[in-house]
């Protein structure tokens, strides 16, 4: 996952104490007038690279982020500023070097009094520097926090994104079709953990993702943050399996659920969206509500059908692997 190894991002404070410590000892390591030299080149470099370190640290959004993380970064953080924060700390990397370059030959033709006035003068302006950037450092440490923990799954791998109102068996499923029980890891906006399995056919490796949290209720009762990670959802998702309860014992009526099955089938409409009717080791598919309208009815506690199901969404996926270049 492209923000998992991101450094930890130091504090004005925490750089200049490191660049003028570092410093102090290059200077008692000489004397005379190559030791304000030395003193002055390891401040500005510890600095400069310090803080170009910070920006390359990161991905270039626009070139280097797939659609999906995009879009999930920027409804933890502002993508935006954080791209501001970024430019203001490379700006300040290059003041660094640019004070360097104008001190230094004043360093070397006068005498150690006069240097030592002017590396004095040449360390005010570097922690001047630093210290404007205080607030864009920090900004970029809460980003950094924030975003390292996303959970880590594969935007070009094909993927399955159940949905359905809690309790309608989305976590089951996810446990059952995967050789192992599903992964969980958490959204920093939401509590509830993200199910995320894997399963192969044909030498595939296909996702299937849980969410909830997100697609278990109606768009209205989203949060704006909620509703953005949603719309990057749209660029993982290749199919959809929207699961219903006929039975109502998840708490929901199915009219509630049908109305977010629709929702949900409206903005996916670029990918296949199936209806899946679970739990049917408990209602008579003769007394099915044709109203329902569900393309698979499926068991996740007995195993009826959900191989049927599975197959159905692999196949509407069509996943070619991209295969190397045969010259």
């Amino acid at each position: 996952m492209i923000f998992e190894d991101l450094p930890t991002t130091p504090t004005s404070e925490e750089l200049i104490d490191k660049a003028f410590s570092r410093a102090a000892r290059a200077g008692k390591a000489k004397g005379g007038l190559e030791a304000q030299q030395s003193m002055l080149q390891t401040a500005a470099n510890i600095i400069s690279d310090n803080l170009e370190n910070v920006v390359t640290a990161w991905p270039d959004f626009e070139y280097d982020a797939h659609p999906f993380y995009y879009e999930l970064a920027d409804a933890i953080v502002d993508v935006d500023r954080l791209r501001q924060s970024l430019s203001e700390v490379m700006w300040a990397s290059r003041k660094a070097r640019e004070i360097h370059e104008e001190y230094q030959p004043r360093l070397r033709k006068t005498d150690v009094d006069t240097a030592r006035k002017h590396r004095k003068q040449a360390f005010a302006r570097l922690a001047d520097i630093v210290e404007q950037i205080d607030d864009e450092l920090l900004y970029i440490n809460e980003s950094r926090n924030d975003l390292r923990d996303l959970p880590d799954i594969n935007p070009d791998a094909p993927t399955i994104v159940v949905a359905g109102y809690p309790n309608v068996g989305k976590s089951s499923l996810v446990n059952e079709v995967t050789s192992a029980r599903g992964e969980t890891a958490s959204y920093p906006f939401t509590t509830k953990g993200i199910g995320l399995g894997h399963f192969e056919r044909d030498h595939i490796r296909y996702q299937i993702v849980d969410t909830p949290g997100l697609l278990d209720r109606p768009p209205a009762e989203r949060n704006a943050i909620e509703s953005q990670a949603v719309s990057a959802i749209e660029h993982l998702a290749d199919c959809m399996l929207v699961m219903v309860d006929p039975t109502g014992e998840c708490g929901y009526p199915i009219g509630s659920q049908l109305e977010l099955r629709d929702s949900i089938a409206a903005q996916f409409e670029d990918v296949p969206v199936f209806t899946v009717a679970n739990k049917a080791d408990r209602f008579d598919p003769n007394e099915l509500d044709e109203a329902i309208a569900a393309d698979y009815r499926m068991s996740v506690e007995t195993g009826e059908n959900v191989e049927t199901v599975l197959e159905a969404a692999v196949e509407a996926i069509d996943y070619e692997p991209e295969l190397p270049f045969e010259g």
